[in-house]
């Protein structure tokens, strides 16, 4: 008997799927405290959560014999994902679930903003009568601004469209033909600011989008926009919206999201006048629980009895045999299609992903899905093993996949190569069988860890250089783990790939980019 582990509440079909499975143990336990949840993981092979738990580093320590993760929805913010993977425990997520869910909590914040909704509500239930102060604004051929035409953001974009309202967004990475097709024009940030008359957020949280909306943005929009996030908080500032909020350039917010959930409850949005607020409701329908209390039963069941993977955030849907040949592979396909993600600075035309030497003679389409899912994680939350083509595909990438059984300097590597506004090249190998190496960016040949966070540098060959950076991350209290070099004599240029203990703060990063003879300094999470 496989135990899985139900440690946040679960909608009864889920919960009774998993029952009645011949070969599960359900060991059903809602709101488990951190000290229990360590004691009741030791001997579960599954656990299936919502947001609730948090599944550390700790936890994942204790669970001496987990081997998947399932989580009814779609952020694994609360899961640390590296780890499980390191421990080889699957991860997997329901990422269909609530797209319409979220979409008409959405729309729903909309139009309570525009209609002064629990404002008046509030109001009449306190005995008064304040017709003339709640007069609303009529949202049929206004203006909105979508930041993000993901899944969620193309169902939102659907229903104002029923509404009657104009539909502009802002999504750097999908092709105009597909955005054509749904008769929505794509335009520029700024763009989208100065013309919108409301504007939601539905990107991803990732650094480039943390914050997307910040004082600058803010600064641009109309006067008197109005702003929803029902998305992830941070992606908006809340202290430039406040700010904001104060002057009237914002006339009204609603939020769902908070960068901490949840907030205090003198938070200043919250107790603002001019702002509505859900906590974290997106998501929460009985339609929406439904969906993913079964979607995630199923995959649990089905990968504990059967080894089948569907919608894995961090492994194929591949045989147990396959995958135990490849998975050092996999892991360094996902670095490369990370490390090009996070380097590229727009819209990916192509990546072209060569096999050479062993690898060659593997099933590599896996691998060649890793290094997708990598490359498109700094572009939506909702990539996985599974999607990642499709993504792929609706994004205008093309993929090229050759293989050659020859390889100059390694038994096997990888290489990838991105053209589109830029072409950048990353090779890898893997090390002793197991351990995953950069060797190759564009002509600089070098051997470097790809993990955790990481500083590139790109500088004049001077001497002096490595000193100053080692010195200003130093002062700035940034631990260095490792340094490698690499040298291009014949422009005289050279690179260095940096990993440092934490993130630097923006402020070190700038620092280092000023300096005489660095061309650029970017921070990778890898």
């Amino acid at each position: 008997m496989a135990k899985v582990l139900v440690s946040d509440s679960l909608a009864p079909p889920g919960l009774e799927l998993l029952e009645q499975t011949r070969g599960l143990e359900v060991d059903y336990a809602p709101g488990l405290t951190p000290a229990e949840l360590l004691e009741r993981i030791q001997d579960a092979e599954g656990l299936v959560i919502r947001s609730g738990t948090k599944v550390t580093r700790d936890v994942l320590a204790k669970a001496g014999k987990l081997r998947v993760i399932g989580r009814a929805g779609i952020g694994v913010d609360n899961i640390d994902v590296p780890v499980a993977t390191e421990r080889g425990i699957v991860v997997v997520n329901t990422p269909s679930g609530n797209n319409v869910t979220t979409a008409e909590h959405a729309i729903a914040l909309l139009v309570s903003l525009a209609r002064h909704i629990p404002q008046a509500t509030a109001s009449m239930k306190a005995g008064k009568w304040e017709k003339t102060a709640f007069t609303g604004m009529e949202l049929s051929n206004r203006t909105l601004g979508v930041l993000g035409l993901g899944n969620i953001g193309q169902v939102v974009a659907q229903l104002a469209q029923g509404l009657g309202m104009r539909v502009i967004a802002y999504d750097p990475h999908l092709p105009d033909e597909i955005a054509a097709k749904l008769d929505i024009e794509l335009v520029k940030l700024e763009d989208l600011c100065a013309r919108a008359d409301a504007i939601t957020v539905h990107v991803p949280k990732t650094k480039e989008t943390s914050p997307l909306l910040g004082a600058a943005a803010l600064a641009q929009c109309k006067r008197g926009v109005l702003v929803v996030n029902a998305a992830r908080g941070g992606i908006i500032d809340e202290k430039a919206l406040l700010a904001a909020l104060d002057s009237g350039q914002v006339a009204r917010a609603a939020l769902d999201v908070f960068e901490q959930e949840p907030p205090a409850k003198d938070h200043p949005l919250v107790q603002h006048p001019a702002v509505i607020c859900t906590p974290h409701l997106g998501a929460s329908t009985e339609q929406a629980q439904l969906n993913v209390a079964i979607q995630v039963a199923e995959q649990v069941r089905d990968y504990l009895l059967a080894g089948e993977i569907r919608n894995g955030v961090n492994v194929p849907s591949v045989s147990p045999e396959i995958l135990s040949q490849i998975r050092p592979y996999l892991l360094l396909g996902e670095k490369l299609g990370r490390f090009q993600g996070q380097l590229y600075p727009g819209k990916v035309d192509e990546i072209e992903i060569e096999y050479a030497g062993d690898v060659a003679d593997l099933r590599v389409a896996p691998i060649t899905i890793a290094v997708l899912k990598g490359l498109l994680e700094s572009v939506t939350d909702r990539v996985n093993m599974v999607n990642a083509p499709v993504v792929a595909r609706e994004r205008g990438i093309k993929v090229i996949e050759s293989k050659s059984s020859v390889s100059t300097d390694y038994a096997s590597t990888i290489t990838t190569r991105v053209r589109g506004c830029v072409d950048r090249l990353v090779a890898g190998a893997v090390f002793h069988g197991v351990q995953p190496r950069i060797v190759r960016l564009d002509d600089f040949i070098l051997e470097a860890i790809p993990e955790g966070f990481a500083l590139l540098l790109h500088n004049l060959d001077r001497p002096g250089v490595v000193g100053q950076v080692g010195t200003i991350l130093g002062e700035e209290g940034v631990n260095i783990s490792r340094m490698q070099l690499a040298l291009q004599r014949e422009r005289g240029e050279a690179a260095m790939l940096v990993n440092v203990d934490a993130a630097p703060a923006e402020t070190a990063i700038e620092r280092l980019r000023n300096l005489p003879h660095v061309i650029s300094a970017v921070l990778l999470e890898l």
